[in-house]
């Protein structure tokens, strides 16, 4: 871990409507975090209680009711959608429960699909993203489709486009919630090795203790406030 802060946010608040209408469900309420340079943070909590909310909030894909995220001292909600997308595309990477990988497509144009976004071209795209899967092991992985790759793979290529335009930061949604032990463990020495190697920060929500607790730092979410554990 180093000093430099990737990404703060202040006085986080989110509230929903209930299916009545009638009142506000309040989910996120004040929330404060700082996330360093290299550095693994975990968020654990019941069910329900906002992880994947805030964490969307973080990663500048749902707007909070009221305070300010921030990534290098940019306070990302001051900018308009256009502009917000292009800078999540260009400093985050996303991994998420359920890989969200387009079935269309093979894992090669998977992972190379956030590059393309960004205007990179054709051969530079595909040239990375190939390294990338080999280096998760998935050379001989380049042209199957999603639902010809296991889960552990599929979640792979999932790290492999989270990591495709070089992001400072990625946010991590139960990211071995579909796994087996043996995967999960195979995916989680993935994460701490793109800390270790790439300097890469990584915001890990997670329901279970025992992984979250080998993380650098542990935070609980309960009843909408975020408290530091240990």
């Amino acid at each position: 871990m180093n000093k430099e802060v990737v990404l703060h946010c202040r006085g986080i608040e989110k509230k929903f409507k209930s299916k009545s209408g009638t009142e506000d469900l309040h989910i996120l309420r004040g929330v404060d975090l700082n996330v360093h340079g290299a550095e693994i943070i975990s968020i654990v909590g019941s069910s329900g209680s906002g992880k994947s909310t805030l964490l969307h909030i973080l990663g500048g894909l749902d707007r909070p009711n009221g305070g300010k995220v921030f990534w290098n001292d940019e306070s990302i909600y001051d900018h308009k959608a256009d502009r917000l997308a292009e800078l999540r595309n260009s400093k985050v990477g996303f991994v998420f429960q359920f890989h969200h990988l387009l079935p269309e497509f093979t894992a090669v144009e998977n992972v190379m699909m956030p590059a393309l976004i960004g205007g990179t071209s054709q051969k530079k795209a595909e040239k990375r993203a190939a390294n990338l899967l080999d280096r998760f092991g998935l050379s001989e992985r380049l042209m199957h489709r999603p639902s010809e790759l296991s889960g552990g793979e599929q979640q792979r290529v999932s790290m492999a486009r989270a990591l495709m335009n070089n992001p400072a930061l990625i946010l991590a949604d139960e990211p071995t919630g579909n796994l087996d032990e043996k995967n999960t463990e195979a995916i989680l020495e993935l994460l701490f090795e793109l800390r270790d190697t790439e300097d890469v920060s990584i915001v890990l929500i997670t329901h279970e203790k025992d992984i979250a607790s080998r993380c650098d730092t542990l935070y609980s979410l309960q009843h909408g406030i975020l408290q530091k554990e240990g």
